[in-house]
């Protein structure tokens, strides 16, 4: 592994232990170079995905990309790192379930279905770019979708 502050391409490890329920390793690292420490992940991938956009141009599948999407959905939300990592590793795992290529629509469904029952907030965040809002009418719409009773997020605090 590649040291990030020095180059170097010699570590050790020092500590492992399971991650993300299981679904990864974190293992912290230390530079035979320059001593520095540092962690990394080890997650399963099934196979390497390729994603398909609208106008029909490929590219492989980032998982720090759609990390970041779902991060700035919950920003300022009081949700646990954890819980949207899971829903990351969730979501990856079941596009790898459907082929070698899926469509950027897939994930965007994907994505709004788990912040769904992740945070309401999130999810009209996220439904606003995804379905690119352009009245105030089409948020009261989605409001209206996540303000069924027994829903994690009451809908007077939306609005």
């Amino acid at each position: 592994m590649r040291c990030p502050f020095c180059g170097d391409l010699d570590s050790q490890v020092k500590d492992s232990r399971s991650s993300e329920d299981g679904a990864a390793i974190r293992r912290r690292r230390q530079c035979e170079g320059c001593g520095a420490r540092f962690t990394t992940f080890e997650r399963v991938q099934l196979r390497d995905l390729t994603v398909v956009k609208k106008e029909g141009k490929r590219e492989p599948f980032d998982r720090s990309k759609l990390a970041r999407a779902i991060g700035f959905a919950c920003r300022k939300r009081d949700i646990a790192p954890e819980r949207i990592e899971r829903l990351v590793s969730g979501i990856q795992r079941q596009l790898e379930t459907r082929g070698d290529e899926v469509t950027s629509s897939d994930i965007g469904e994907a994505v709004m279905a788990g912040l769904k029952t992740l945070d309401h907030v999130a999810y009209i965040r996220f439904a606003s770019i995804y379905r690119d809002f352009s009245e105030a009418s089409d948020f009261a719409e989605i409001a209206g979708e996540v303000g069924e009773p027994g829903s994690p997020t009451p809908v007077g605090k939306l609005l």
